[in-house]
Protein backbone atom coordinates (compact mmCIF):
# COMPACT_ATOMS: atom_id res chain seq x y z
CA UNK A 1 0.00 0.00 0.00
CA UNK A 2 1.07 3.32 -0.83
CA UNK A 3 1.97 5.37 2.31
CA UNK A 4 -0.34 8.69 3.36
CA UNK A 5 2.73 10.93 3.12
CA UNK A 6 3.42 9.37 -0.86
CA UNK A 7 -0.40 10.45 -2.01
CA UNK A 8 0.37 13.50 -3.75
CA UNK A 9 -3.17 14.90 -4.99
CA UNK A 10 -5.65 15.03 -1.84
CA UNK A 11 -9.38 16.05 -1.60
CA UNK A 12 -9.88 18.04 1.55
CA UNK A 13 -13.60 18.02 3.08
CA UNK A 14 -14.94 19.78 5.98
CA UNK A 15 -18.31 20.08 7.51
CA UNK A 16 -20.55 22.97 9.09
CA UNK A 17 -19.28 21.24 12.80
CA UNK A 18 -15.88 21.56 11.95
CA UNK A 19 -15.98 26.04 10.76
CA UNK A 20 -18.44 26.91 13.31
CA UNK A 21 -19.19 26.94 16.85
CA UNK A 22 -22.34 25.50 18.27
CA UNK A 23 -23.94 28.98 17.99
CA UNK A 24 -23.33 28.87 14.40
CA UNK A 25 -20.79 31.80 14.64
CA UNK A 26 -17.68 31.04 13.08
CA UNK A 27 -15.12 29.30 14.92
CA UNK A 28 -12.01 31.66 14.01
CA UNK A 29 -8.58 30.21 15.33
CA UNK A 30 -10.13 26.32 14.09
CA UNK A 31 -10.66 27.56 10.38
CA UNK A 32 -7.20 29.46 10.62
CA UNK A 33 -5.23 26.20 11.73
CA UNK A 34 -7.26 24.54 9.15
CA UNK A 35 -5.89 27.18 6.37
CA UNK A 36 -2.46 26.77 7.86
CA UNK A 37 -1.91 23.72 7.89
CA UNK A 38 -3.39 23.06 4.60
CA UNK A 39 -1.32 25.74 2.87
CA UNK A 40 1.94 23.86 4.74
CA UNK A 41 1.13 20.85 2.85
CA UNK A 42 0.59 22.34 -0.53
CA UNK A 43 3.94 24.03 -0.10
CA UNK A 44 5.29 20.28 0.87
CA UNK A 45 4.21 19.55 -2.50
CA UNK A 46 0.64 18.14 -2.47
CA UNK A 47 -1.80 19.25 -4.37
CA UNK A 48 -5.01 20.31 -2.45
CA UNK A 49 -8.64 20.36 -3.71
CA UNK A 50 -11.23 21.64 -0.28
CA UNK A 51 -14.59 21.03 -0.53
CA UNK A 52 -16.50 22.66 2.26
CA UNK A 53 -19.71 23.39 3.90
CA UNK A 54 -20.46 25.88 5.76
CA UNK A 55 -22.36 28.50 4.07
CA UNK A 56 -25.89 27.71 5.33
CA UNK A 57 -24.52 27.73 8.78
CA UNK A 58 -22.50 30.92 8.36
CA UNK A 59 -25.54 32.59 6.76
CA UNK A 60 -27.71 31.21 9.55
CA UNK A 61 -25.14 32.93 11.89
CA UNK A 62 -25.05 36.08 10.12
CA UNK A 63 -28.73 36.30 9.47
CA UNK A 64 -28.97 35.30 13.62
CA UNK A 65 -30.99 32.76 12.97
CA UNK A 66 -30.57 29.84 15.58
CA UNK A 67 -32.06 27.02 14.25
CA UNK A 68 -31.41 25.77 10.69
CA UNK A 69 -34.38 26.45 8.04
CA UNK A 70 -37.05 24.03 7.54
CA UNK A 71 -38.07 25.70 3.98
CA UNK A 72 -36.08 25.96 1.04
CA UNK A 73 -36.40 29.32 0.06
CA UNK A 74 -35.06 29.74 4.05
CA UNK A 75 -31.72 27.62 3.12
CA UNK A 76 -31.55 29.24 -0.33
CA UNK A 77 -31.02 32.54 1.44
CA UNK A 78 -28.97 31.57 4.10
CA UNK A 79 -26.61 30.02 1.29
CA UNK A 80 -26.72 33.45 -0.66
CA UNK A 81 -25.51 35.08 2.68
CA UNK A 82 -23.48 32.55 3.68
CA UNK A 83 -21.42 31.59 0.78
CA UNK A 84 -19.97 35.23 0.12
CA UNK A 85 -18.79 35.15 4.02
CA UNK A 86 -16.79 32.11 3.26
CA UNK A 87 -14.93 32.55 0.61
CA UNK A 88 -14.15 36.04 1.42
CA UNK A 89 -12.88 34.14 4.25
CA UNK A 90 -10.71 31.49 2.95
CA UNK A 91 -9.40 34.09 0.34
CA UNK A 92 -8.20 36.41 2.93
CA UNK A 93 -6.43 33.77 5.01
CA UNK A 94 -4.82 31.92 2.15
CA UNK A 95 -3.43 35.25 0.53
CA UNK A 96 -1.31 35.18 3.75
CA UNK A 97 0.54 32.30 2.60
CA UNK A 98 0.60 33.75 -0.91
CA UNK A 99 -2.00 30.85 -2.44
CA UNK A 100 -4.63 31.86 -4.20
CA UNK A 101 -8.16 30.24 -4.31
CA UNK A 102 -10.75 30.07 -6.78
CA UNK A 103 -14.61 29.76 -5.96
CA UNK A 104 -16.16 26.10 -7.86
CA UNK A 105 -19.86 25.41 -6.93
CA UNK A 106 -21.72 22.52 -8.43
CA UNK A 107 -24.62 20.68 -8.93
CA UNK A 108 -25.27 16.70 -9.42
CA UNK A 109 -25.95 18.01 -12.97
CA UNK A 110 -22.19 19.43 -13.78
CA UNK A 111 -21.10 15.67 -12.88
CA UNK A 112 -23.06 13.81 -15.11
CA UNK A 113 -20.95 12.03 -17.80
CA UNK A 114 -21.12 14.15 -20.72
CA UNK A 115 -20.35 17.60 -18.46
CA UNK A 116 -18.47 16.05 -16.15
CA UNK A 117 -15.08 16.71 -18.11
CA UNK A 118 -15.52 20.36 -18.25
CA UNK A 119 -15.28 20.29 -14.24
CA UNK A 120 -11.89 17.62 -14.62
CA UNK A 121 -10.52 21.09 -16.95
CA UNK A 122 -11.26 23.42 -14.85
CA UNK A 123 -9.62 21.58 -11.71
CA UNK A 124 -6.40 20.63 -13.53
CA UNK A 125 -6.02 23.97 -14.75
CA UNK A 126 -6.23 25.60 -11.54
CA UNK A 127 -3.90 22.92 -9.80
CA UNK A 128 -1.52 23.52 -12.56
CA UNK A 129 -1.81 27.24 -11.25
CA UNK A 130 -0.93 26.72 -8.03
CA UNK A 131 -4.71 27.47 -6.98
CA UNK A 132 -6.52 25.50 -4.35
CA UNK A 133 -10.09 25.28 -5.53
CA UNK A 134 -12.55 25.67 -3.24
CA UNK A 135 -15.53 23.51 -3.99
CA UNK A 136 -19.36 23.34 -2.32
CA UNK A 137 -23.04 22.60 -3.41
CA UNK A 138 -24.77 25.30 -4.78
CA UNK A 139 -26.90 25.47 -2.89
CA UNK A 140 -28.88 28.82 -3.78
CA UNK A 141 -29.99 26.77 -6.50
CA UNK A 142 -29.86 23.23 -6.28
CA UNK A 143 -32.86 22.72 -4.13
CA UNK A 144 -33.28 18.78 -5.27
CA UNK A 145 -30.06 18.43 -2.86
CA UNK A 146 -31.37 20.89 0.11
CA UNK A 147 -34.80 19.46 0.22
CA UNK A 148 -33.49 16.18 0.10
CA UNK A 149 -30.93 17.22 3.05
CA UNK A 150 -27.85 15.07 1.11
CA UNK A 151 -25.33 15.72 3.99
CA UNK A 152 -23.11 18.21 4.19
CA UNK A 153 -20.72 17.53 0.87
CA UNK A 154 -20.01 14.60 1.56
CA UNK A 155 -20.80 12.61 -1.45
CA UNK A 156 -19.63 15.88 -3.35
CA UNK A 157 -16.53 15.07 -1.89
CA UNK A 158 -16.08 12.07 -3.18
CA UNK A 159 -17.46 12.56 -6.74
CA UNK A 160 -14.85 15.02 -6.62
CA UNK A 161 -12.66 13.11 -5.86
CA UNK A 162 -12.86 10.76 -8.66
CA UNK A 163 -13.17 13.76 -11.41
CA UNK A 164 -9.83 15.11 -10.15
CA UNK A 165 -8.16 11.96 -9.81
CA UNK A 166 -7.20 12.05 -6.31
CA UNK A 167 -4.97 9.71 -4.45
CA UNK A 168 -7.02 9.91 -1.15
CA UNK A 169 -9.97 11.72 0.29
CA UNK A 170 -9.94 13.47 3.79
CA UNK A 171 -13.34 13.77 5.61
CA UNK A 172 -12.94 16.09 8.63
CA UNK A 173 -16.15 15.51 10.34
CA UNK A 174 -16.78 16.31 14.30
CA UNK A 175 -15.74 12.61 15.41
CA UNK A 176 -12.66 10.70 15.34
CA UNK A 177 -13.32 8.00 13.22
CA UNK A 178 -15.63 5.17 12.72
CA UNK A 179 -16.49 3.57 16.40
CA UNK A 180 -18.36 0.31 16.62
CA UNK A 181 -21.11 2.13 18.41
CA UNK A 182 -22.17 5.69 18.85
CA UNK A 183 -19.44 7.36 21.12
CA UNK A 184 -21.87 10.32 22.13
CA UNK A 185 -24.22 7.34 23.97
CA UNK A 186 -21.53 4.61 24.66
CA UNK A 187 -18.46 5.47 26.57
CA UNK A 188 -16.95 1.75 25.78
CA UNK A 189 -17.62 2.30 21.90
CA UNK A 190 -14.14 1.37 19.99
CA UNK A 191 -12.69 3.00 17.16
CA UNK A 192 -12.54 1.57 13.79
CA UNK A 193 -9.12 1.71 13.08
CA UNK A 194 -9.48 0.47 9.25
CA UNK A 195 -12.23 -0.64 7.50
CA UNK A 196 -11.01 -2.95 3.83
CA UNK A 197 -15.05 -3.47 2.79
CA UNK A 198 -18.46 -1.57 3.42
CA UNK A 199 -20.50 -4.50 4.46
CA UNK A 200 -24.01 -4.92 6.19
CA UNK A 201 -21.96 -4.38 9.91
CA UNK A 202 -20.54 -1.19 9.23
CA UNK A 203 -23.81 0.20 7.60
CA UNK A 204 -25.17 -1.07 10.87
CA UNK A 205 -23.09 0.78 13.09
CA UNK A 206 -23.31 4.16 10.86
CA UNK A 207 -26.28 6.44 11.97
CA UNK A 208 -26.99 8.91 13.57
CA UNK A 209 -27.75 12.66 12.75
CA UNK A 210 -25.74 15.86 12.50
CA UNK A 211 -25.81 18.98 14.15
CA UNK A 212 -28.48 21.51 14.54
CA UNK A 213 -26.10 23.92 11.92
CA UNK A 214 -25.13 20.93 9.57
CA UNK A 215 -27.10 17.75 7.81
CA UNK A 216 -24.38 15.45 7.80
CA UNK A 217 -24.54 11.90 9.86
CA UNK A 218 -21.87 8.64 9.62
CA UNK A 219 -24.63 7.26 7.29
CA UNK A 220 -23.45 9.87 4.60
CA UNK A 221 -19.84 9.34 5.05
CA UNK A 222 -20.18 5.44 4.36
CA UNK A 223 -22.14 6.34 1.09
CA UNK A 224 -19.33 9.02 0.31
CA UNK A 225 -16.67 6.14 1.48
CA UNK A 226 -18.97 4.00 -1.29
CA UNK A 227 -18.69 6.13 -4.22
CA UNK A 228 -14.88 6.65 -3.73
CA UNK A 229 -14.00 2.88 -3.69
CA UNK A 230 -15.71 2.69 -6.57
CA UNK A 231 -13.06 4.91 -8.42
CA UNK A 232 -10.43 3.45 -6.43
CA UNK A 233 -9.93 6.19 -4.03
CA UNK A 234 -9.04 5.61 0.00
CA UNK A 235 -10.74 7.58 2.36
CA UNK A 236 -9.23 8.91 5.97
CA UNK A 237 -12.21 9.83 8.32
CA UNK A 238 -10.63 11.92 11.08
CA UNK A 239 -11.85 14.71 13.59
CA UNK A 240 -11.85 18.53 12.36
CA UNK A 241 -11.70 19.88 15.23
CA UNK A 242 -7.89 19.19 15.57
CA UNK A 243 -6.57 20.39 12.37
CA UNK A 244 -2.85 20.16 12.54
CA UNK A 245 -3.90 15.92 13.15
CA UNK A 246 -3.26 16.50 9.27
CA UNK A 247 0.36 17.01 9.91
CA UNK A 248 0.32 13.53 12.33
CA UNK A 249 -1.31 11.61 9.05
CA UNK A 250 0.86 12.61 6.58
CA UNK A 251 3.79 11.36 8.84
CA UNK A 252 1.76 7.98 8.23
CA UNK A 253 0.95 7.95 12.02
CA UNK A 254 -3.12 6.35 12.46
CA UNK A 255 -5.01 8.74 12.75
CA UNK A 256 -8.80 8.37 12.56
CA UNK A 257 -10.43 5.79 10.30
CA UNK A 258 -8.86 4.56 7.17
CA UNK A 259 -10.88 2.85 4.52
CA UNK A 260 -8.89 0.94 2.03
CA UNK A 261 -9.78 -2.04 0.16
CA UNK A 262 -5.91 -3.31 0.53
CA UNK A 263 -5.62 -5.86 3.08
CA UNK A 264 -1.91 -5.02 3.60
CA UNK A 265 -3.37 -1.56 5.18
CA UNK A 266 -4.28 -2.61 8.17
CA UNK A 267 -0.58 -4.15 8.96
CA UNK A 268 1.12 -0.97 8.27
CA UNK A 269 -1.46 0.79 10.69
CA UNK A 270 -1.11 -1.19 13.30
CA UNK A 271 2.86 -1.31 12.87
CA UNK A 272 2.43 2.66 12.90
CA UNK A 273 0.56 1.99 16.49
CA UNK A 274 2.77 0.17 18.04
CA UNK A 275 5.81 2.28 17.31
Amino acid sequence: MRKISERKRIVVKVGTSTLTHRTGRLNIRRVEQLVKTLADLQNAGHEVILVSSGAIGLGMGKLGLMERPKDTPGKQACAAVGQCELMYLYDDLFSEYSIPVAQVLLTKYELIEDRRQNVENTLERLIHHGVIPVINENDTVAIDELELEMGENDSLSALVAGIANADLLIIMSDIDGLYDGDPRLNPDAKLIPVVHEINSEIHAVAGGAGTRFGTGGMKTKIEAVEIAYEAGIDVVLMNGGRPRKLYELFEDKPIGTLFCKDENAYLHHLQKDLQ
